[in-house]
């Protein structure tokens, strides 16, 4: 059946809906040799218009969509209906539309592939990963960032990040792998102060139980390596017919990659970047020592020593 979805549609977050379907209409229209104005002329828009639908870019009206099925020859009802039905669900607002006021229009879309990624594969150069930030690391962050922000404003951004690590990883099983290759440098920059960075630390020590987690670190002594430039992220899906997607965040905002040409780059970098680093076994002795390093150039009060 032409309209068929791949197994497991039905569970992806509305951001993987609209690709999905968007790529049914695109593969109904190109069987069906129309082109893209003539179907942004049916639903009375534009080529563009009709670019955008098919990459999954914009919201669906059904209305649109009832058209360009009727145009690309689908009249079966059953058909009809499940695609229908699609369109219902991928313009469900996600859990991080409550955050609208504060989230940037870009960063929406990244939420969306990565609530329904199987893989995530990070680097990072200053910062701990997002999804392995404390609370309290994590307001650090925010304060930087927005060092003019009210205090209500930052416990909101706060929140969002608490929200979305534990919408990533909490529970058991289904969620996706984190595959996290950290520059030493984020370890050693005491973000928020001693006390802060040392919990954090111990948190990532933690992490590395999980066996959802697979963190390493490239040390210092590594020299220069690939990709010293900035940190980047490599999102694989279960759905065989998405590709896989490269984001790189900017100061203001985001690229996201998704032609093979573009993401295999990233992806034998990555692989790159994962030789260049210890091996996950040594995670934890590199990040005993950084701790180390911590107490002994910037001691805890007493009482603090323990977190």
């Amino acid at each position: 059946m032409a309209t068929a979805l791949p197994d497991g549609a039905s569970g992806g977050s509305p951001t993987v809906l609209r690709i999905m379907l968007g790529g049914q209409l695109r593969q109904l229209r190109e069987s069906r040799g129309i082109t893209r104005e003539t179907a942004g002329y049916e639903i009375r828009s534009s080529e563009s218009k009709i670019s955008r639908l098919e990459l999954g870019r914009v919201g669906f009206k059904e209305r649109d969509v009832a058209d360009l099925l009727t145009l690309y020859g689908v009249v079966d009802a059953a058909e009809r209906a499940t695609v229908l039905d699609l369109v219902s669900r991928a313009n469900s607002p996600g859990w991080w539309h409550r955050y609208g006021d504060i989230l940037p229009s870009w960063f929406h879309a990244y939420l969306g592939l990565e609530a329904s990624a199987a893989v995530i594969r990070t680097y990072e150069v200053k910062f701990v990963p997002g999804l392995l930030e404390t609370e309290d690391y994590a307001r650090a962050v925010v304060l930087l960032r927005h060092p003019r922000a009210a205090p209500a404003e930052i416990e909101h951004r706060v929140r969002l990040r608490v929200e979305r690590r534990q919408r990533v990883l909490g529970g058991s099983g289904g969620g996706p792998q984190i595959w996290a290759v950290v520059d030493e440098a984020a370890l050693r920059r005491p973000v928020g102060g001693a006390g802060v960075m040392q919990a954090q630390l111990k948190s990532l020590i933690d992490a590395t139980t999980n066996a959802r987690i697979r963190l390493q670190v490239i040390p210092f002594r590594s020299g220069g390596y690939a990709a010293a430039g900035g940190p980047f992220t490599v999102l694989r899906f279960r759905d065989q017919e998405l590709p896989d997607m490269v984001y790189i965040e900017l100061l203001t905002s985001a690229l996201y990659l998704d032609k093979r040409e573009e993401t295999t780059d990233y992806v034998l970098m990555m692989d790159q970047l994962a030789v260049a680093a210890e091996p996950p076994a040594r995670t934890v002795e590199i990040i005993e020592a950084a701790l180390a390093d911590l107490a002994k150039h910037d001691p805890l009060p007493k009482g603090l020593s323990d977190g």
